[in-house]
């Protein structure tokens, strides 16, 4: 797998953007209500990438025959995974959400296989299994633990199947517009959405942000959704599907480290294990093949274009 210069340059900034989001997030929803907090963080990096539009004199239009086609995308890559997530970091330790969030690659790369016709290797197939198995282990700390909260562990799983799906999706839509005109739409539905969920079932909550709360919502704001989305919307289209996803899996180990050092979140032994399962899937995938053997994303671009 190349990677060009560019395409590198914003996997790693995407990679501590959203590494380190995770623990930003825990402290930004701990005394204020999570879809709140969500929707005020998309309207206002909005704005952004409105900017980042009219500065690369990028068109804001989209053709009204691509509207359906949008609108699942906007529910596959944003709705359901923003509602779910942001709920779970909520009941979860940040480094917890995150390593469940981000058994999205896995999930892809299964979509992939059963659905689009994707051929991964045994080698592969061992890697989804590591990470099941990493899952297993969490949700059986939460099951076992006296505190423990296995709703939140479902919903982070929901949401990380159902943007995989997503991501699927957007490998291989037929919309003309550009990464960042789709981007800059599906965070608008998402604001919208999330305003109406947080009304349907927070309101009685609503109230002024603390610092700390708005702390978040900052960094969320310019960081997540003015750049990073945008980011990887651009690298989900251009690379082959276990390149954009596999590859950013070391976001859950940053999420880890950086939850307990700044909230000072204990790490269970489950955790640990979970993160070197995800390390292992990492490597299963993305270790190079023996010269003269295609790669599983070759193959099933070969069958694909066949």
């Amino acid at each position: 797998m190349q990677l060009t210069a560019r395409q590198f340059v914003l996997l790693a900034a995407l990679t501590v953007a959203w590494g380190f989001n995770w623990p930003i997030m825990k402290l930004g929803v701990t005394d204020y209500p999570p879809l709140a907090f969500r929707a005020i963080s998309l309207w206002l990096g909005l704005p952004v990438l409105a900017i980042a539009l009219a500065a690369t004199k990028t068109p804001f239009k989209v053709a009204r025959r691509d509207w359906p086609e949008l609108l699942l995308l906007a529910a596959t890559n944003m709705f359901i995974w923003h509602a779910c997530i942001i709920v779970a970091v909520k009941g979860l330790t940040s480094g917890r959400s995150a390593i469940l969030g981000y058994t999205m690659p896995v999930f892809s790369a299964v979509i992939g296989a059963v659905f689009f016709s994707a051929v991964l290797t045994r080698r592969a197939w061992l890697g989804v299994m590591a990470c099941a198995l990493g899952v297993g282990l969490l949700l059986w700390h939460e099951f076992t633990h006296l505190s423990g909260r296995p709703e939140y562990v479902v919903l982070a799983l929901v949401a990380a199947a159902t943007w995989a799906l997503g991501t699927q999706l957007l490998r291989r839509t037929r919309i003309e517009a550009r990464t960042l005109t789709l981007s800059f739409w599906m965070t608008a539905l998402t604001a919208v959405v999330m305003t109406l969920l947080s009304m349907g079932f927070e309101m009685p909550q609503w109230h002024m942000p603390g610092s700390a709360t708005w702390a978040g919502i900052l960094y969320n704001a310019v960081l997540i959704f003015g750049f990073a989305h945008a980011a990887w919307f651009f690298l989900a289209r251009g690379l082959p599907p276990v390149a954009s996803t596999l590859s950013v899996m070391l976001i859950p180990v940053l999420g880890v480290f950086s939850g307990a050092i700044l909230l000072g979140e204990k790490v269970y032994w489950q955790d640990w294990t979970a993160i070197v399962l995800m390390v292992a899937s990492i490597a299963s995938v993305l270790w190079p093949a023996r010269e003269g053997m295609p790669s599983p994303q070759d193959t099933g671009a070969a069958r694909a274009e066949g």
